[in-house]
């Protein structure tokens, strides 16, 4: 006569070991010290312990934003439609479009030689994430969560906040503990976002510990009869993180709590939408991104969506900035005054860049330009008060300078004392890196 165990793994849980053979089956097989979120000992000094991306997909203008081109010459080129101005001690230029950001220019590290492979948005956008713009790869969130494990074990090592891309979150051949946690989706309002399958329950924590303990002890069992699986172990790992996060992701959610003053400096609840900009609540990101900085997650993405703008540029453009511009202020405000910045890096950018505008062109349209663009990155040991690279005067280029995505991850993984060449796994017959096989340069001038 069966016991209970033995009944429910032969009959209804026998779905759920296909399920578990499924999700591990998909993945490449890794050693048992892969598959951990522990934290890890760095192979390099570590001026980083965290990144907070904020991504801005659909490609922003740089011309019109942070890489200023006064008119020269007798002949007049596309420059910015928008007035540029100096700002703090060490006088870099910023549009009038981001007049809060500007306050905190001497943080900022201004990289306006960026270019990328390709003018097309879901390739650049790829290759962004991943260095690979046609395969699916793992995501640098991903990468930096296989390299250093996470500081808080009751959290995921890598969020995800409002991505419109499975791309940002994927692990793809990495163990599936490294993948990105996603919260929200483009478009959704984040003050119902949530974790999924995390926050709210019928059910007592007692209860939910006694199921999963069931749930895992079959998990084991399992695990027994096939020896060497850390695969397996990744899945099994992954939920009892997911039971773990019951306890701590539902009160970071929570921004309820926070004074009235930081919720206005964020800009919480205050959504911008124009013409085509999708309505934001962007600042509720931004305070969620400090809220889980720290609280110990290792990488938070943090996705502004909508910055396509092809027609009515200036509008669009506008609103964007306005949505963004002051919770971004805050968060540096936030990070630095925390003593958070020191060792948090900031990056800001998306895929690639625009072409400027005449003064005069009344299409106000835009396209596309991988060649030469803009990112910005802050604390974390990068030079604060510094513009690095340029592109040509009508910016349709980068000509000194020039940091290829590949560089800049690089040099995001150097600052967080891991080596780019070395990071890698082993995955259908050869090593991958985030880098690739064509590498990248750490950065160092921009390097304290």
């Amino acid at each position: 006569m069966p016991n209970r165990r033995a009944l429910l793994r032969s009959t209804s849980c026998g779905f759920g070991y296909l399920a578990l053979n499924a999700l591990c089956s998909a993945q490449t097989k890794a050693t048992p010290a892969e598959a951990s979120l522990s934290p890890k000992r760095t192979p390099l000094p570590a001026r980083a312990k965290r990144v907070i991306f904020l991504c801005m997909p659909g490609g922003p203008a740089h011309l019109d934003t942070f890489d200023y081109k006064p008119q020269s010459g007798k002949k007049e080129h596309p420059g910015s439609v928008f007035e540029f101005s100096q700002h703090g001690a060490s006088g870099l230029w910023v549009s009038e479009l981001f007049p809060e950001v500007a306050k905190h220019v001497d943080k900022l590290c201004v990289l306006n030689g960026m270019h990328a492979d390709t003018g097309n948005h879901a390739q650049s956008f790829l290759q962004l994430h991943t260095g690979e713009k046609l395969r699916r790869r793992p995501s640098i969130g991903s990468w930096v969560t296989y390299g250093l494990g996470t500081e808080n074990q009751n959290l995921p090592g890598f969020i995800s906040l409002n991505a419109h891309e499975s791309t940002v979150a994927s692990s793809a051949f990495l163990p599936t503990i490294y993948g990105g946690t996603s919260i929200g989706v483009s478009g959704e309002d984040m003050s119902k976002a949530t974790i999924a399958n995390v926050a709210g329950s019928h059910l007592s924590d007692q209860v939910k510990r006694s199921q999963l303990n069931l749930i895992q002890a079959m998990n084991r069992d399992h695990l027994a009869s096939r020896q060497d699986d850390p695969q397996l172990e990744s899945v099994i790992a992954s939920m009892e993180l997911g039971f773990r996060m019951q306890s701590v992701a539902p009160d970071l959610l929570d921004i309820s709590n926070e004074p009235a003053e930081v919720l206005e400096r964020y800009r919480v609840g205050k959504k911008i939408s124009v013409g085509t900009c999708r309505p934001s609540d962007f600042g509720r990101q931004c305070l969620l991104a400090r809220r889980f900085a720290e609280a110990g997650v290792r990488f938070i993405e943090v996705t502004h969506n909508g910055w396509d703008q092809h027609k009515n540029h200036r509008r669009d453009l506008r609103a964007n900035c306005e949505s963004t511009d002051a919770p971004i202020a805050a968060l540096l405000e936030d990070l630095d005054q925390r003593g958070l910045l020191e060792d948090t890096l900031v990056v800001w950018g998306g895929e690639f860049g625009r072409p400027g505008l005449k003064p005069g062109d009344k299409k106000d349209e835009t396209g596309h330009n991988a060649k030469g663009f803009t990112f910005w990155l802050a604390g974390g040991g990068v030079k604060a008060g510094l513009a690095h690279g340029r592109t040509d005067d009508t910016g349709a280029r980068a000509v000194e300078g020039k940091v290829h995505f590949r560089d800049l991850h690089a040099t995001i993984l150097h600052l967080l004392g891991l080596e780019h060449d070395k990071l890698s796994f082993h995955h259908q017959g050869r090593l991958h890196r985030l880098t690739g096989p064509l590498g990248g340069a750490v950065v160092k001038e921009i390097l304290t």
